[in-house]
């Protein structure tokens, strides 16, 4: 087996060695061309490490970075690779949950306790198990790249301690099955909406609230709208930045290796700004006059798993992950 990093070895086990080339990708060029989409705004903190591993790989690839969902739409990275339109992407795990049921697991409230537990997930026996899903779906998993704990933000000035009271209130969420039932998962009447839509939302009523960790919340603004922040901490989110899996093994030793460390520094340095930074807002939305405060945890945690065990969700998780991942935890 090729060593790289500790994701690469994971990968290349589950890789095929043979060399196969994508309509319009020329794989054998000196540098081919990658194109990544992503939804995140060129201020995010995942824009700048973007743009970080396009420079480290420029000697070896010409690495063109569309963030904003420019090049493709939200939702459609995963398709547009598999249909050979597109080289990388960052994907929700909840969009591949939609074509790998068994990815849903990832996706359910309160499985994480931490970005360490995470990482540590993604570079175990179970994320080679779950990259080997990817890639028979035709997606070569590069890295998780978390983006902050999801917490909830409201408009009205209720007080949330419990998953109830938040009964009758209409709950943004991104489109798709496993979103929308995590919104139900934590008590709330979910709907779904374009993130670029959610502000006006707020704005105008048309929501009473919106999830997102809070770096998102003061990139997009969501602050100037609402009244209070619910550490909830329901979800440790992250997507999945990917690359064809036919391009990937396309590639030569070098090529991997040279890309895989890329992204590997770059992501490591972006998570770390992410916790720095979402220490930093608690404070931030306190001074522009929000209400942020913890509820009862223990309680949100109990309803969610509840509602996950008793749902056809639970049904594709393979026997005994959830307690390989529990035992994960540090």
């Amino acid at each position: 087996m090729t060593h790289f990093t500790r994701r690469t070895a994971l990968a290349v086990t589950l890789a095929a060695t043979t060399a196969l080339t994508l309509p319009g990708f020329a794989i054998a060029q000196d540098k081919p061309t990658l194109r990544l989409s992503s939804v995140v705004s060129d201020n995010d903190i995942r824009a700048e490490a973007f743009a970080e591993i396009a420079e480290a790989v420029s000697d070896t690839f010409d690495m063109q970075v569309f963030n904003g969902a420019t090049l493709v739409a939200q939702g459609s990275e995963m398709t547009s690779i598999q249909r050979g339109n597109l080289e990388m992407g960052l994907i929700a795990p909840q969009t591949i949950a939609e074509q790998i049921p068994e990815w849903s697991i990832v996706t359910s409230a309160y499985l994480f306790s931490d970005a360490a537990h995470l990482d540590a997930t993604f570079d175990s026996d179970v994320g080679a198990e779950l990259n080997a899903m990817a890639a028979e779906a035709g997606i070569h998993v590069l890295a998780p790249v978390y983006f902050g704990t999801r917490q909830v933000n409201l408009a009205p000035e209720i007080e949330v301690m419990k998953p109830e009271d938040l009964d009758g209130i209409t709950m943004r969420m991104p489109g798709g099955d496993a979103w929308q039932f995590l919104g139900e998962a934590i008590g709330a009447n979910p709907t779904p909406l374009a993130y670029a839509e959610v502000y006006t939302a707020l704005q105008t009523g048309a929501i009473d609230g919106q999830d997102n960790p809070l770096p998102n919340d003061y990139n997009m603004k969501f602050y100037e709208v609402t009244s209070q922040i619910v550490l909830t901490g329901h979800l440790v989110g992250f997507d999945v930045l990917a690359i064809s899996a036919e391009l990937w093994d396309g590639f030569s030793d070098e090529q991997k290796e040279t890309l895989q460390s890329a992204v590997d520094e770059a992501i490591a340095k972006s998570t770390q700004r992410h916790l720095d930074r979402e220490a930093e807002l608690v404070q931030f939305f306190k001074d522009e006059g929000l209400k942020v405060y913890e509820p009862d945890r223990i309680a949100f945690r109990d309803y969610a798993q509840q509602k996950y065990l008793e749902s056809d969700f639970a049904e594709s998780w393979p026997d005994g992950m959830v307690d390989r991942i529990n035992a994960l935890a540090e």
